[in-house]
């Protein structure tokens, strides 16, 4: 039986390294031959994380925010046009067809496929609809999946970029409800082996800059936050102030909550729906992430990415080298 890896159970190992300041480190990637994104980091397509705040903010900072598409095509049309270089999401069933022409014609040129089992017919029929649709004038995310077979697929069916991750998401319980799934640096290492030309985006399961820079590591172009963008002045969603503090609402897509809001009904719930510490702008918390991310690739005297993946070296961790790797002194 295969081992599988989460982000935890490993540690780059540091080596010899003549930069002198993180100014020397780009971590900036292609996106495509057209879009370049100078920070690697994508919000998550989820009511609260991304609307046209978040993504205005993301654009600014040099990444991408993905404006999600649990609401009317005329409410998600408005959140976008506000935002340059606009990203958006679409569903695979009932109006996905005319919402992408919507949304295409009011100036998005990243749609995002957006469901929880990437690896699926409608998937496979949805890209290729896109693709006929719009040729290479708009650039095709799709996911989510855990394999390099559901990676050589999507790629094939014409994903761009493909998010890859299934059930590792802080709010997420696909893996508990449904025992599948494959924990989130694993699914990188394997869909990295794929020759397949779409971008790789490590999509859940990312808890830290540490966790980002092992990403990358591993072959991720990019990577995608839900709980660490989350509980910002720019994401969506409700605030409530308690005696101990103020809080914000987050939840799972496949929560109860988003589910009978969004359909008025639910199916199979895979997801929780939560209140989290405010956490002020997303500014600082992006800014503190650029920081983490130059400073790991310093660590192994790697000034971008691809130099980056050429010189990192993983090392396995026990239970107890995690304890100590965390800060420990008021335990």
């Amino acid at each position: 039986m295969k081992t599988a890896l989460t982000y935890d159970d490993v540690l780059l190992l540091p080596q010899y390294s003549d930069i002198k300041s993180r100014k020397e480190v780009d971590i900036g990637n292609d996106l495509d031959d057209k879009i370049h994104l100078d920070l690697p980091i994508i919000s998550s397509p989820m009511d609260t994380v991304t609307e046209s705040a978040m993504a205005k903010v993301m654009y600014e900072l040099g990444g991408l925010g993905v404006v999600h598409r649990y609401n009317s095509i005329e409410e998600q049309v408005r959140e976008i046009i506000e935002v340059p270089l606009a990203a958006a999401a679409v569903g695979v069933t009932e109006n996905f067809k005319e919402r992408a022409r919507v949304l295409v014609s009011a100036g998005v040129d990243i749609l995002c496929v957006d469901v929880a089992h990437g690896h699926h017919i409608l998937v496979e029929q949805a890209i290729k609809t896109l693709k006929d649709l719009f040729g290479d004038t708009v650039h095709i995310m799709a996911g989510n999946v855990a394999t390099k077979e559901a990676f050589d697929d999507l790629s094939d069916w014409g994903a761009d970029s493909i998010r890859c991750n299934i059930g590792g998401g802080s709010i997420c319980s696909t893996r508990i409800q449904t025992g599948h799934g494959l924990p989130g640096l694993q699914t990188i290492i394997d869909c990295s082996k794929s020759d397949g030309k779409a971008k790789i985006i490590a999509d859940g399961g990312i808890k830290t800059s540490g966790d980002i820079v092992k990403a990358l590591a591993a072959g991720a172009d990019f990577v995608m936050l839900g709980s660490m963008l989350a509980g910002t002045a720019e994401s969506p969603g409700n605030i409530i102030k308690t005696e101990s503090g103020i809080l914000k609402q987050y939840r799972g897509m496949a929560s109860k909550e988003a589910q009978m809001d969004w359909h008025g009904r639910t199916s199979s719930n895979e997801g929780v729906s939560t209140y989290i510490d405010f956490k002020g702008s997303v500014t600082e918390v992006l800014g503190d992430l650029r920081k983490g991310i130059a400073s790991g690739l310093s660590y192994s005297g790697a000034r971008n990415l691809a130099e980056f993946r050429e010189k990192a070296i993983f090392v396995r961790q026990t239970p107890s080298g995690l304890q100590e790797s965390k800060t420990h002194i008021l335990f």
